[in-house]
């Protein structure tokens, strides 16, 4: 899961007002539980200790929201008088959260938006594609490429005369140009780290097209799928089965070779080994006190969450920085950290990864993780101390 979403965290210190709750309700009683909900929240929070501000902002927040036709669930974050982030869930919370404090209780979210990467759909014809943008919440419009103009676009049969070599051949040669734009223009909008899934859409001759065309680091992370059009008013159900499908695969192979990475890195647990920068995957670290040195030297390239994961909730000290992490409050002031708090240490370990533009990926069921559910694969590590 890319984090850049929870960047705006980063700006403000705290305290924070962290609310998970479940919003869709289409029953005839559901703006009454609405209001019933909104008040055991803001009842917690003045109870937890929460500034007069912050919880008018919220009451204002939650109060605006449609009685129904909502997302099945929100998750907001609130400090100083003011709604940092509201961020609608495909998932409904499976109780109400509530907290107050130091840093936003951001653990929760990555396991409620999932892991669905972040997906690319580009529905091709010979006249240019319709991009766009596949999320937990459905699709939306990311704009379009038109090839260049000539009259004979789009018909594949020669005209019967003696022009018809001529004919065929501009025809090619524009569908070729057009291969080139859309491409071009793909590879310009598509990360190109391995997050990202392109699934091309389309008729299978401009599919092959444009497949052949992109970057060798793009095309990797490549699907085709065999229905879906640029034409209007054609069926999106098979095409979305199969973008759904071939999310999934791209989601748990990207986890597969995350923890292939972490398992032939991994020292003893509550260690990582010391080797020598390397050109192929990082080493790893397991347990609380190895991630957290890692997290604290901005090494951590993926960040492993197990659902029950033991160690989530383990207390750490955190000062006022993204990688200001200690594990008790001697060796944060030691650390020379500001502003000294205890918080949970998957919270802590989260607001460094969004600050250093780290992964975080959930291990499903059934496959094997980090000892205590928490580890990381590494960007690097020093070599020995000479």
């Amino acid at each position: 899961m890319d984090l850049d979403f929870l960047k705006p965290l980063l700006a403000h210190p705290g305290p924070w007002a962290s609310v998970f709750v479940e919003t869709g309700r289409a029953t005839e009683d559901g703006a009454k539980i609405q209001k019933l909900r909104d008040r055991a929240v803001l009842g917690q929070l003045v109870d937890e200790g929460a500034d007069p501000a912050t919880l008018r902002a919220l009451a204002q927040r939650l109060g605006a929201e449609p009685a129904s036709g909502a997302p099945p669930g929100r998750a907001l974050f609130a400090t100083d008088g003011a709604v940092v982030l509201d961020l609608p869930l495909g998932v409904a919370p499976p109780a109400a959260e509530v907290t107050w404090t130091g840093l936003p209780h951001i653990a929760p979210l990555i396991f409620l938006r999932g892991d669905e990467p972040r997906c690319r759909v580009a529905l091709i014809d010979r006249t240019g594609a319709d991009l766009e943008e596949w999320g937990p919440l459905g699709r939306e419009p990311a704009g379009q490429v038109e090839g260049e103009e000539w009259q004979g676009r789009g018909h594949r049969s020669m005209p019967q005369d003696r022009y018809a070599w001529h004919y065929s051949n501009k025809v090619e040669d524009a569908w070729e140009e057009t291969a080139d734009v859309i491409a071009a223009e793909l590879a310009r909008r598509c990360p190109q780290d391995g997050s990202t899934l392109l699934v091309l859409a389309g008729d299978a001759r401009e599919r092959k097209a444009v497949r052949e065309r992109l970057p060798q680091g793009l095309a990797s992370v490549t699907v085709e799928v065999e229905h879906g059009s640029r034409a209007s008013g054609g069926s999106t159900e098979h095409l979305a089965r199969e973008v759904d499908a071939a999310r999934d695969r791209f989601a748990r192979e990207r986890v597969r070779h995350a923890l292939d990475a972490f398992h032939a890195g991994r020292g003893r647990p509550g260690e990582h080994r010391e080797t020598t920068v390397d050109t192929g995957p990082g080493p790893a670290a397991e347990g609380v006190p190895a991630v957290v040195e890692a997290a604290r030297e901005h090494q951590v390239a993926t960040l492993l969450l197990g659902r029950e994961a033991s160690d989530a909730g383990r207390p750490v000290w955190v000062g006022s920085g993204a990688y200001d992490i200690a594990l008790g409050r001697t060796e944060a002031r030691g650390w020379g950290y500001g502003g000294t708090e205890e918080a949970r240490a998957d919270d802590a370990l989260l607001r460094a990864c969004v600050a250093a533009d780290s992964e975080v990926l959930v291990i499903p069921e059934g496959m094997r993780g980090p000892a205590g559910g928490l580890g990381a694969v590494l960007r690097w590590t020093p070599g020995p101390t000479p």
